[in-house]
């Protein structure tokens, strides 16, 4: 797995070579289904934001067209300015403070067994937003009582108590993707702190620890080897349950390039170092992302859980 890495200058993007074509292991079929356009549709009568569409998720044909979504709240311009994402950056949105109830709606629309709620940065509110997503966590469960819910929060840095709050709302998965290596956050990550966003997965389990805590990074930016086993060491040092790792796709010149696509072979090998360091649930793959079959992997974390309580108690 091991490569010469391209020289990024902080601050630019780099170069990336022309002739890369992206290989057969990447590529995805044109969105257009009955199931997609339904959710599309639903998506938009009711006004509701994705991060499907914002971040130009390549799932999304395959996850719209069984209903599936992540929905994000608080507006569609974030505070930051990721090298990594394609959300808008600029002057935040007015919160909506009927878009709990919009979001409740189209769950129950939808049928879903469980949802994805993220949002982009507010580094401009007071809480972070942290309020909103207990509005919308219970605006759910009160429509749809049986349908599970995960977050995918901001890091709330320098929003006191925020993280606490959503975490006493009890959401089924609490989601903070550290994204990618230390050494790399301030290309890709402006703003952030790699020790404060572990320290918000390892505050969730403190506060109530039958949440179950996820965490996500892209590859393919200039991270070593090791230090994407590093991260793993770190990820179960603070109990988080649940690793995602998928390619990083350029979204456009103005982004951070790419360094190399990763193999899949290098995907399964990163999956069985994981499995060894006691996650209980793994998924690495080039297509993997943060929401990707989000409802069957909530279903095997459950499973995973019963079946380490059972080996630790046969009783």
């Amino acid at each position: 797995m091991s490569r010469e890495l391209l020289q990024i200058e902080p601050g630019r993007p780099g170069p990336e070579p022309r002739s890369w074509r992206r290989p057969d292991w990447i590529r995805v079929k044109a969105p257009g289904s009955e199931g997609y356009l339904r959710t599309r549709s639903l998506m938009r009568e009711l006004r509701l934001n994705t991060v499907c569409e914002e971040a130009a998720c390549p799932n999304i044909g395959e996850c719209w067209s069984q209903g599936h979504a992540t929905v994000m709240v608080l507006g569609s311009v974030c505070t930051r300015k990721c090298g990594f994402c394609n959300v808008a950056t600029g002057r935040p949105d007015a919160v909506d403070p009927g878009e709990p109830a919009h979001l409740a709606e189209a769950v129950a629309g939808l049928g879903l067994r469980h949802v994805v709620i993220t949002s982009v940065d507010r580094d401009d509110l007071e809480d972070g937003g942290a309020g909103h997503f207990v509005a919308c966590i219970e605006a759910v469960r009160a429509a749809a009582p049986g349908t599970t819910v995960e977050v995918l929060t901001p890091d709330f840095m320098r929003k006191p108590g925020a993280v606490d709050r959503v975490a006493r709302a009890r959401p089924d998965v609490y989601n903070h993707n550290l994204e990618t290596v230390p050494r790399l956050y301030p290309l890709a990550r402006r703003g952030a702190d790699y020790a404060h966003s572990l320290g918000l997965l390892e505050r969730v389990k403190q506060v109530d620890p039958s949440i179950f805590t996820k965490s996500g990074i892209m590859v393919g930016l200039g991270e070593r080897d090791d230090e994407v086993l590093s991260i793993m060491d770190d990820m179960r040092a603070a109990d988080v349950d649940f690793i995602t790792i998928g390619q990083y796709l350029r979204p456009t010149r103005e982004h951070l390039p790419m360094d190399r696509y990763v193999t899949p072979d290098a995907f399964e090998a990163w999956a069985a170092a994981a499995r060894e360091r006691g996650f209980l649930m793994v998924a690495s793959s080039p297509l993997t992302r943060s929401s990707y079959h989000a409802d069957e992997d909530f279903q095997q974390l459950v499973a995973a859980r019963r079946a380490r309580l059972a080996r630790e108690d046969p009783r």
